[in-house]
């Protein structure tokens, strides 16, 4: 792939896009800084400085208790009404609550109870080590003899689709994957996996944490049965935001929340000592949700809607083509490799780039050089592309960028150093 390589080229890309205007709704205290870490966690909207100003000084400092019933209460469901829109869900099947890992564990032991006598558990190696972390507890908690069936990519790249079929049986309980891997980019095909587990009898759980915001999503449409998935990379909700879950429909009153608390109770107030779960998604709360840090995910989900979906995946695959002529030109020479899908229907938003110094050339670009992307073991450096923000010339800048610390080897003193983020 051929792009022209100078910074004019870059601007002239600018100028054309629809969606350049949304970069403002952002703030950029540092403007030299080229920020590719938004598949991490997102830039502040303007909007959520107003919103915290009045969530602390007028809703809690002056309304008090008073704020349960002036809105407060409401929040998880109507922020996750907004979320799915996103995700091609009803409104009804979409709440915030707790993170994506304890969400991922509630939902998974409600699959395994769902399912009895069935004892694999589908998924593979380049899911989120967190949510294999959970699949490991909760085999563990239940002891009722379910195994994990992991199919491994053979290039670290592309997500090894035939191999996932091979393990789909009559066994099969659960599969589970991240729908975009969050070390190379790699986009499943969302529908025909669901397809696939279904056809056995088992139910599907995807995390969405790597493509909400960015990539169309239709959960209806896919007949996929559960997900999760984080606020604070696309949709630029605040660090440690709160998650999000969904529950089809018809599944809702049939599943069980493992983690029983008051706000998932059927008449909270009565203070009843036996538990009764609420009808519809409600039974998946657990405790009082942290207000302020719920209530900051709504402007940067209110900018994604005003964007559109599907803009921002156009803008999206522009960017990341244009970001992989650029390495194909520029970096490839140097040593750089692409860890990334060439194709852009099977790629997210991000740019895993590999390199044998990958990690000092990340701390170089951060320390010295005015790029923060980050780094995944053993030689990514991601390069994320948040398209409401990102421009252009910010890519074209970063790949010069990554090119300086190669060639001025401004990476040699870092290579002992190991920061506890990367």
């Amino acid at each position: 792939m051929t792009v022209p390589l100078d910074a004019a080229y870059a601007d002239q890309l600018d100028a054309a896009d629809d969606l350049a205007g949304f970069r403002q709704a952002f703030v950029h205290k540092e403007p030299e800084l080229i920020y590719l870490d938004g598949n991490s966690l997102g830039r502040l909207p303007r909007a959520a400085i107003d919103m915290v100003t009045d969530l602390v000084q007028r809703q809690w400092g002056e309304r008090l208790i008073r704020g349960w019933n002036e809105g407060w209460f409401d929040l998880p469901e109507r922020i996750g009404a907004k979320i799915a829109r996103l995700i091609g869900a009803a409104p009804d099947e979409v709440i915030v609550a707790d993170s994506t890992s304890v969400n991922l564990f509630k939902l998974v032991v409600a699959a395994l109870r769902a399912r009895p006598g069935r004892v694999r558990i589908v998924s593979d190696d380049l899911n989120f080590p967190s949510d294999l972390y959970i699949l490991q507890g909760v085999a563990d908690l239940l002891n009722a003899g379910h195994e994990i069936a992991l199919a491994y990519s053979a290039d670290g790249i592309h997500g090894p689709v035939e191999t996932i079929l091979g393990l789909l049986d009559h066994s099969t309980a659960l599969l589970t994957l991240s729908h975009v891997t969050f070390k190379s980019g790699f986009l499943y095909d969302m529908k025909a996996l669901t397809a696939a587990a279904h056809a056995v009898g088992a139910l599907t759980l995807w995390d969405l944490s790597h493509s909400v915001g960015v990539v169309p999503i239709d959960l209806n449409g896919s007949a996929v049965d559960l997900a999760v998935g984080c606020c604070y990379k696309y949709l630029n909700g605040g660090p440690g935001a709160p998650a999000f879950l969904y529950i089809r429909r018809d599944l809702q009153d049939r599943l069980v929340n493992s983690i029983a608390g008051w706000m998932g109770q059927q008449n909270m107030f009565d203070f009843d000592l036996t538990y009764t779960p609420a009808s519809g998604l409600r039974r998946f709360l657990t405790g009082t949700p942290p207000v302020v840090s719920l209530a900051l995910i709504e402007p940067g989900v209110d900018l994604v809607l005003a964007a559109g979906i599907e803009r921002l995946r156009a803008k999206s695959i522009a960017q990341t083509e244009y970001l992989i002529g650029l390495w194909q030109q520029r970096l490839a020479p140097l040593g750089y490799t692409l860890n990334s899908p060439r194709d852009p229907a099977r790629r997210g938003s991000h740019i895993s780039l590999g390199h044998p110094a990958g990690l000092g050339i990340d701390l170089a670009l951060i320390n010295e050089l005015n790029v923060l992307p980050d780094f995944r073991a053993p030689d990514n450096i991601r390069l994320g592309i948040a398209p409401l923000y990102t421009s252009f010339r910010d890519l074209h800048t970063a790949v010069e960028r990554l090119a300086q610390a190669v060639i001025e080897k401004r990476y040699l003193k870092y290579q002992a150093n190991r920061p506890t983020v990367t």
